[in-house]
């Protein structure tokens, strides 16, 4: 009894528990379904707030997409609007400009009717005279067009040429006042003075008792100093002076500097005469090649062979026509180049060939050929710029001008010689014959050296002692006599003095 009333007891307490339990979970389902509802408010209150803030979000940018969408469509508009302007001003334009080329073409017809009746018309009175001519000449219709077309072809010709003779006749006008333009301009920048080169040179000395020593014992010292310079030493009353006379410059320069150091070391007898001579031709070298460089530099011609102008500078010592070769070849090179940069050719190759056009003059003495044949050759040899010696070999007409510059070195050259002052006659002449008397005196065997002297009028020639006796030496002066008397022609008389000096020298040891 008691063990059922346990299991009633359990089996209510059970149902009790259950029920219990039950109401447990009801009441607590109840109270997470109204935290579950106050969530889902909360949650829908806060999308309710989010989905405003979104549209008012959503409103603003729409309001500014709008205004700048606006803003976008009323710059269109007015752009579209200003490119309708343009295109009507364009049709307007083109609409103007269609109209003037409807009136021109409109023009041009009638242009072009007004030459076709014209010829026509020309036709017509071309055929009227031909039938005419016909008529009068018995010719036939195709003769007489024949004829009428001649002539009118030969009038044609004749006025042609009427217009060529005109234009050829300016245009030579023009060419001509230009190159006296340019070749004023080359003048007037150069404007050179010009001393013509004298034949005699004074020295000064200290006091007259020198001249009796210069002159020594029965003459003997000016006769050696006169036999080793070839010099005619001058002295007369002069205080003060005396003159060397050549036409040789450089044997003037020998003398003038050997007798000044004669005078300077005040020994002077025939051996120290001798010694100082050749001392001064050794000095003479250096002369020549200070005159060269100082050529090469003032006209702007550099990288010139040593050798070269060696013999460039030996030129100073030369005349032509009484013009010293070397300031006439410097005085053409600054006017070449002038020339040159005036008509666009090339100044360094012109001043070149103008330095050098004459530096055969150096050799000429020595190498057979006319002056511009060795110059080629000389040029050749030391390897000059074939456009230099293009440029140098047609100043005389030689050979043909190849290069604009060899037309330049030309006129340069008939500037320089031919301008006022620059150059005399008479003077070449002169040294001319006194080359001449000398090389005849040379030309006979035996001969060691001669100088013609006294302006020419008296020639000492000095003959070998060994080589020739007294009478050879008498009949020698007789011959060379001959010689001038039928190759030269001079004033006066020509004295031939022939010097046979047999010199015995020992020493006692």
């Amino acid at each position: 009894m008691s063990l059922k009333l346990v299991f009633v007891l359990l089996a209510l307490a059970a149902l009790g528990g259950a029920a219990l339990g039950y109401v447990l979970r009801w009441l607590l389902v109840l109270a997470r379904k109204g935290s579950i509802e106050i969530e889902v408010k909360q949650i829908v209150l806060n999308a309710q707030v989010q989905a405003q803030k979104i549209t008012e979000e959503a409103d603003q940018k729409a309001k500014e997409v709008m205004s700048s969408l606006d803003a976008t469509v009323a710059e269109k508009e007015e752009k579209v609007t200003r490119a309708e302007e343009r295109v009507f001003k364009r049709e307007e334009a083109l609409d103007k400009k269609q109209g003037e080329l409807d009136s021109e073409v409109q023009a041009l017809k009638g242009k072009i009717e007004e030459v076709r009746s014209i010829k026509e018309r020309a036709d017509t009175l071309l055929t009227e005279r031909a039938g005419e001519l016909a008529k009068v000449a018995g010719l036939t219709k195709d003769e007489a067009k024949t004829q009428l077309m001649q002539e009118i072809e030969r009038e044609a010709d004749e006025d042609f040429m009427m217009r060529a003779t005109k234009l050829e006749r300016d245009g030579h006008e023009r060419l001509e006042r230009k190159a006296r333009e340019i070749l004023t301009t080359a003048i007037h920048r150069l404007g050179n003075s010009v001393a013509s080169d004298t034949m005699a040179t004074a020295i000064t000395i200290p006091n007259d008792e020198l001249k009796g020593k210069i002159i020594g014992k029965e003459g003997r010292n000016i006769k050696a100093f006169e036999r080793a310079t070839g010099v005619e030493v001058i002295i007369d009353d002069t205080p003060g002076s005396i003159v060397l006379s050549s036409y040789d410059p450089l044997r003037r320069a020998i003398a003038r500097m050997a007798l000044e150091q004669l005078i300077i070391d005040g020994r002077i007898q025939p051996a120290k005469i001798e010694e100082i001579v050749e001392k001064c031709k050794a000095e003479a070298n250096k002369i020549i090649k200070e005159k060269a460089d100082a050529a090469a530099f003032e006209t702007g011609v550099l990288n010139l062979d040593p050798k070269l102008l060696m013999i460039l500078g030996r030129l100073h010592f030369r005349t032509s026509y009484g013009q010293s070769v070397l300031q006439h070849s410097i005085e053409m090179a600054h006017i070449a180049g002038m020339l040159a940069e005036e008509l666009g050719a090339n100044p360094q190759v012109a001043r070149a060939g103008a330095l050098l056009h004459d530096i055969g003059k150096a050799l000429d003495h020595e190498v057979q050929g006319t002056h511009v044949e060795i110059g080629r050759r000389v040029l050749q040899k030391f390897g000059v710029q074939e456009e230099v010696i293009k440029a140098m070999q047609a100043h005389h007409e030689e050979y043909p001008y190849e290069t604009l510059e060899s037309y330049i070195v030309q006129v340069a050259d008939a500037i320089s010689g031919g301008r006022p002052g620059a150059r005399r006659d008479s003077v070449e002449q002169y040294i001319k014959r006194l080359q001449d008397i000398e090389g005849i005196a040379n030309s006979f065997e035996g001969v060691e050296k001669s100088y013609a002297i006294s302006a020419g009028r008296e020639v000492r020639v000095f003959v070998k002692p060994e080589d020739m006796t007294d009478f050879q030496a008498r009949e020698l002066a007789r011959n060379i006599a001959l010689r001038i008397e039928n190759e030269l022609k001079y004033p006066g008389e020509i004295k031939i003095n022939v010097i046979r000096e047999l010199r015995a020298i020992e020493f006692a040891r």
